[in-house]
């Protein structure tokens, strides 16, 4: 069994808005990452994710609660937990003033390289990261895509044991996003541990080993894709989008045979049905009697975009939320 290299006990964040009036960020929460496994943290904007990063790293005090890295409490000596660690944030952290070849050397000396090793290692990211060209460059003149890169690049240069990504592959075009999932599967193949949150859900349904979702500053559900697919009700969805779309479509649509749950994203409704191969001859039939045109309908199985919804989004009919 693979040897626990995070572990998370009970981590809760407040921030202290007035003297009556504070803000829960975290919640109190467990988790563990085994070494050399790829882990997704997924939630939505202001579910927490950030500010458990931070804390994760370093960068935050809990306001109660306990992390280690390999056995070691980080905040007993955090200078060593970042020794074990990289991280690419989701703000632009890299220093503007320098070059992208010196942002990637003066990184690797300060975890202890040397000038050889460091200069080596910034040659080849450099190159794969698609930057040689713009390597004495100052930083301040490169664009988004080009600065997430570089961020990065910097963050694996000293070959961390553990990697945090928040959101890393916001702003690349998909050729660069390609780039960087071959680079972060290189690292992890040969002993990295991936920890990441993003928002693009095909990511963690391809790469994660398992996945955790929070919502709220809680931990919804742990487990493997597949395991985390089991919770939802129904497995297999119908979706269908409409020429035009109203609240009244959704209300009727929970009534049909079979629907387990649904779920509204713009035009698109869908429906969470029991069985494998759905009777659609009452679905045709409710269509046939809307003030609407029915412009596609299919059936799919769930995926993890699905799991999210469900465990994140209950209690409505707006875009994306479930009833």
């Amino acid at each position: 069994m693979a040897d626990t290299i995070l572990k998370a006990i009970n981590v809760k964040k407040d921030f202290v808005l007035s003297k009556s009036r504070k803000i829960e960020a975290v919640k109190g929460i467990n988790l563990e990452v085994q070494a050399g496994e790829i882990f997704g943290f997924l939630g939505p904007n202001g579910a927490g994710k950030s500010t458990m990063i931070s804390m994760l790293t370093t960068q935050s005090k809990p306001t109660s609660g306990e992390i280690f890295i390999n056995n070691q409490q980080i905040l007993e000596n955090p200078a060593r937990a970042r020794k074990k660690i990289g991280v690419v944030a989701q703000h632009n952290n890299l220093d503007k003033g320098l070059t992208a070849r010196e942002n990637l050397t003066y990184h690797a000396k300060y975890f202890g390289l040397d000038d050889s090793t460091a200069n080596q290692r910034a040659d080849e990211y450099l190159e794969k990261f698609g930057l040689k060209d713009r390597q004495h460059d100052y930083v301040k003149s490169y664009s988004g895509g080009m600065a997430q890169r570089l961020k990065i690049a910097r963050a694996i240069i000293h070959q961390p044991d553990i990697l945090f990504l928040d959101e890393p592959t916001t702003g690349l075009d998909p050729a660069y996003r390609a780039i960087l999932w071959e680079q972060i599967l290189t690292l992890n193949k040969a002993g990295t541990t991936i920890f990441l949150t993003t928002h693009y859900m095909e990511e963690p349904e391809q790469l994660c080993d398992r996945i955790a979702i929070v919502d709220k500053g809680e931990i919804q559900a742990i487990g493997t894709t597949e395991e985390l697919k089991e919770l939802i009700p129904a497995n297999n969805i119908i979706s269908i989008t409409f020429s035009n779309f109203s609240s009244d479509i959704a209300k009727q649509a929970k009534e049909l045979p079979e629907v387990e749950n649904i779920v509204v994203k713009e035009n698109e409704l869908l429906l969470y049905v029991r069985t494998a191969h759905p009777n659609f001859n009452p679905i045709m039939e409710w269509i046939k009697t809307l003030d609407t045109s029915l412009e596609t309908i299919s059936l799919s199985r769930s995926t993890l975009e699905d799991v999210f919804i469900h465990l994140t989004s209950k209690g409505g009919t707006e875009n994306g939320r479930t009833e």
